[in-house]
């Protein structure tokens, strides 16, 4: 007998046969048992994974019979193998097998063995048979991806580190042309996996295509600069150097430091690359590894830290900025990475910023998008983000930097909730109350030593310095031996490799005299501004004046547009001016086509502007930069909503240049890469003067943060209802108030939704914008609807639909119509509903709305569903998924595909339901859809109950209520009650039965729909059996 997991979950028999179970449930209780095969599970771990934590109540009797299938299963598959068996043990299962009988096991063992193997084409041989095992992703017959990816995260990992290590092998070998194929799939499958590509470039590099190997290198930086915003480590950076010199004679990419077969890979990875040209800080660095040692002696045998493991503080000496605090933290997290096996995770706080410090609830925000919380479930309330933050990274272990925190308050809720992480904050103040509160242990920060600050000059200025090292140690002191000044002034001293060192030194002496910056005990701070200002001196008068419009600029980077922008130039000239600033190290590359600037030099040019550029000329800079984030934003929200010009405000062409974004790919990418600098734009203006442009900015983007940036959303509408507000303008607090109730809407927050929307559309009534009173209206009754106050919802829609019709607006109209339908759908009101709903189809295809065309369609699929028009329903869902997809709304598809499934059973099809109703569930799952997930799981309810499975059928409708419950939506409440009752009925289970029935027939009676005679149908059903038993 063996087994397979790598792959489906088989067992293949003693005669040959392949036997799976029938269910995907019991599948993957086998699946989880022979990955753990010999260790007992618990029962607990086995419900939590089974039912994603959310197991029915009896859910240790679903175990029990599930077990004896497997235990049937395995009789039958194995006679002559009895000691394969099943037992119970400790509040637990244990499955009692040989690991040489399991693949995985068998996987884990070969690679094993390959790494104690010196012997390359014996390693070669241990890893080609480890990777023969695997025939697909592990466990995928047995699971959805979302829990196989919470079992199997380690052996995905794994099982790419095997292939790395096979590569490398093979290029050892010489095999370099035949891996070229394999390599260049293997890189479009995983195109940010460094050692991957290190590889592939190599092995082109050697088969002489130089020209491929640097081409897949830029592909991935500009990948990784897109996508996570660093660059390429340095592994791969040194290898792309050493291919442009033409050293032919390369080593094979380095080995990997990934875990070893029975190790946990660490997922998050955002720690940035060390910093180049590192030196000294060993006192602190032993310092931080004297911390951390204290905590790990309180490590248990699971290598977990005892709880309570305090942050660790780096403080500077005086608040001194440029002092290296950073770079320290950087280089020790790099050293202790393997400590930390579940990952990094890092966020500037930007705390010193002028304009806009990053929030604690913006850095909550960042971290649970990487820890893998979908946009759309991340709270909108902080204390909710933090709270889930820390069930998040629980027992996790994880190396946590808070880099250039400004107070207590921007740290204290992004620590951890338990001791397992090392958590260290950088900041120039103490953070006293961190301490005092957290335990927190200082580190302090001071200049580097004369040697040390020496040693940086040298390692930065190259081999020049070594020929005036009196020159060299002096200017270490005119830096003041702090890190960044010294930085700039070595970047200096190479781009003028033809004056002497002496010459230098005497001309920042002289500088430093002529404007009396330097105290008599060389203030840091004065150190630094002279050094900017020595910098700063050698700059054309154009690149000059770029550089002090760019500390003006109020996100946290910026590009060639942006410059372009503020200084009134064409492309040309701002990309020579940021090429020069970036070359003396005044701006820093941070990621493709994108700068960025250290807080110090970014408040250094604001403070030149202000004193070299006049307010007249500051404003127009700022102005023009303003104009640029309008246009651009109406330029890609024109491409991806057409229908929805006529209600945006027009934004006229800007002075500067702006991208092309024609393309829908185009328009959504530059949203999304400039989605913080726009909250970090509406900021300033609010705050700034500039009113007129933070309103038509939150109404101009309306549509693209409705569709599920709902954090964002709040936070843009606010500024601009701020800014409405103190400018007394009525009209823009109204369109303010509107983007707000809707987001509220769509995070299904209705109370709130109806107290920005009641507002917002009196506004609109006083300002006699007739079109934004109807978009009000129904919205409100979308509010009321999902309440199941159906008589309110159709008299807005209704008010909505007349004003929409008297002005024209066909697209409104069609939107009215189809919640006007869906409304009146709901109530029984079929004939009216089908009425509306064609009429709305039809305007939403002469309009060019597919959205309301999709809806339409939808909505007129589940009227025929109501009437038992099944196949027509069919045919009208399917309709609407296609258009759903084509405009990329993933709410509608699931919600469409969950329509489809519920109809297959209708026509008795119910492999076919089953298989739309586990898309739609999917989907929902991956988007963190709650109320979706809650229409699914009570559709597959359905489906188990029809199939005969009415255990199945308890659980997915438990499960529907439960959302339910938590959503406010009584429509699905009642929907799952029936569920419940039908199958408790089933299960012989009157006395439950009855009490759902009875709670369905509550909820549906509430909202005065005809359901509810449905269910008393039932229950008199149910009577008449208790009645009848003698």
């Amino acid at each position: 007998m063996r087994f397979r997991v790598l792959g489906p979950v088989e067992v293949h028999a003693d005669d040959g046969r392949v036997l799976s179970l029938v269910r995907r449930q019991e599948r993957c209780l086998l699946g989880i048992l022979l990955l753990e095969a010999g260790r007992v599970v618990s029962v607990e771990r086995l419900c939590s994974l089974l039912w994603q934590d959310d197991p029915p109540e009896r859910a240790r009797q679903f175990l029990r019979s599930m077990a004896s299938r497997i235990r049937a299963l395995l009789a039958e598959a194995g006679e002559a193998e009895p000691a394969v068996t099943l037992v119970s043990d400790r509040g637990g299962y244990r499955l009692m097998v040989s690991p040489d009988m399991v693949d995985v096991h068998q996987f884990r063992r070969l690679l094993e063995i390959a790494a104690a193997t010196p012997e390359l084409s014996e390693r070669d041989q241990m890893l080609r048979e480890a990777l023969a095992l695997w025939a697909g992703p592990a466990l995928h017959n047995a699971a959805g991806e979302q829990l196989r990816q919470r079992i199997c995260a380690d052996l995905d990992e794994l099982r790419l580190y095997a292939v790395e290590e096979s590569v490398a092998v093979g290029l050892e070998l010489g095999r370099h042309h035949e891996l070229i194929p394999e390599l260049a799939r293997l890189t479009g499958e995983h195109p940010l996996r460094e050692r991957l590509v290190g590889g592939y470039m190599l092995a082109l590099h050697r088969d002489g295509r130089a020209g491929d190997a640097l081409e897949a290198y830029a592909r991935t930086r500009d990948r990784m600069a897109d996508q996570l915003g660093l660059d390429p480590g340095p592994a791969l950076r040194e290898l792309h150097q050493a291919i442009l010199r033409d050293e032919v004679d390369l080593p094979p990419p380095a080995t990997s430091s990934h875990p070893s077969p029975h190790s946990t890979p660490g997922v998050p990875a955002q720690l940035p690359a060390d910093v180049p040209g590192f030196i000294g800080r060993e006192a602190e660095l032993a310092q931080l590894d004297d911390l951390l040692d204290e905590e790990s002696t309180s490590l248990t045998v699971t290598g977990t830290l005892a709880a309570g493991s305090p942050a660790v503080v780096i403080s500077a000496v005086s608040g001194t900025a440029g002092v290296g605090k950073t770079a320290l933290a950087i280089r020790f997290g790099h050293r202790v990475r393997p400590r930390f096996p579940d990952g990094q995770l890092y966020v500037n706080l930007r705390g010193y910023d002028p304009d806009q410090p990053m929030t604690a609830g913006d850095a909550l925000t960042r971290f649970l998008s990487v820890l893998g919380v979908p946009e759309a479930e991340i709270p909108l309330e902080v204390d909710e983000r933090s709270t889930l933050y820390r069930s998040k990274i629980a027992d996790r272990r994880m190396f946590i930097l808070l880099d250039n925190a400004s107070s207590v308050e921007q740290v204290r809720p992004l620590l951890p909730g338990t001791g397992t992480c090392a958590v260290v904050v950088t900041s120039r103040d103490s953070l006293a109350g961190l301490i005092a509160t957290h335990g927190a242990r200082r580190v302090e920060l001071d200049l580097l030593t004369q040697d040390e600050a020496v040693a940086l000059l040298r390692t930065l200025i190259g081999p020049r310095a070594d020929t005036d090292p009196d020159a060299v140690a002096t200017l270490a002191q005119q830096c003041v031996r702090l890190p960044l000044a010294l930085r700039v002034a070595a970047e200096l001293a190479v781009s003028r490799p033809l004056t002497r060192l002496a010459e230098l030194v005497a001309e920042l002496a002289d500088l430093q005299w002529r404007l009396d910056l330097l105290d008599a005990g060389g203030d840091p701070r004065a150190a630094v501004a002279t050094v900017f200002s020595w910098s700063v001196r050698h700059l054309s008068a154009e690149t000059a004046r770029v550089f002090r419009l760019l500390g003006l600029h109020p996100g946290s980077g910026f590009d060639t547009y942006n410059a372009a922008a503020l200084a009134g130039s064409s492309l040309p000239e701002a990309r020579r001016a940021l090429d020069t600033l970036a070359r003396a190290n005044l701006v820093h590359h941070a990621g493709a086509g994108r700068y960025g600037m250290h807080d110090l030099l970014r408040t250094y040019a604001a403070d030149l502007s202000a004193a070299c550029d006049g307010d007249g000329q500051r404003g127009a800079a700022l102005e023009r930069l303003f104009d640029y984030y309008l246009a651009t934003s109406a330029a890609a929200m024109d491409t991806l909503y057409p229908a929805e010009i006529h209600r945006r405000p027009r934004i006229p062409a800007p002075a500067t240049p702006v991208p092309d974004l024609a393309d829908p790919g185009a328009a959504r990418g530059w949203l999304e890469a400039e989605q913080p600098t726009l909250i970090a734009v509406a900021a300033h203006t609010a705050a700034h003067g500039w009113p007129s442009h933070t309103s038509r900015l939150s109404t101009t983007l309306f549509r693209y943060f409705e569709a599920g940036h709902n954090i964002d959303a709040l936070t843009i509408h606010r500024h601009a209802l701020d800014a409405t507000r103190q400018a007394g303008d009525k009209a823009g607090q109204a369109h303010a108030l509107h983007g707000l109730g809707s987001t509220y809407l769509k995070s299904g927050r209705y109370e709130q939704a109806t107290d920005h929307l009641e507002p917002a559309l009196d506004l609109f009534r006083q300002v006699g914008d007739p079109i934004g009173e109807a978009r009000a209206l129904n919205n409100l009754g979308g509010a009321e609807d999902s309440r199941g106050r159906y008589s309110r919802a159709t008299e807005y829609c209704r008010q909505a639909l007349e004003l929409y019709r008297r002005t024209g607006d066909h697209l409104g109209e069609s939107r009215a119509l189809v919640k006007l339908g869906a409304v009146e759908m709901r109530q029984g009101h079929y004939g009216e509903a089908t009425h509306h709903l064609r009429q709305a189809l039809l305007l939403g295809r002469q309009t060019g709305d597919r959205l309301s065309e999709a809806d339409a369609l939808d909505i007129l699929g589940c009227v025929e569903h109501r009437q038992r028009s099944y196949d027509r329903a069919v045919d009208h869902h399917r309709q609407a998924v296609d258009l759903y997809r084509d405009t990329g709304d993933r709410t509608g598809e699931g919600i469409a595909l969950a329509n489809l499934g519920v109809n297959y059973l209708g026509l008795g099809k119910h492999d076919d339901a089953l298989g739309f109703l586990q898309q739609a569930h999917t989907l929902f799952l991956e988007d963190g859809d709650h109320e979706g997930q809650g229409i699914a799981l009570n559709g597959l309810g359905e489906a188990a109950y029809a199939a005969g499975h009415h255990a199945d059928a308890v659980t997915h409708h438990s499960a529907a209520l439960t959302i339910a419950d938590d959503n406010g939506a009584v429509d699905e409440q009642a929907r799952a009650h029936a569920g419940l009752g039908q199958a408790h009925q089933a299960l012989g289970d009157p006395t439950r039965a009855r009490h759902h029935y009875e709670q369905a027939i509550t909820r549906y009676a509430d909202l005065d729909v005809p359901d509810a005679d449905h269910v008393r149908g039932h229950l008199a059903a149910l009577d008449h059996v208790s009645t009848s038993r003698p």
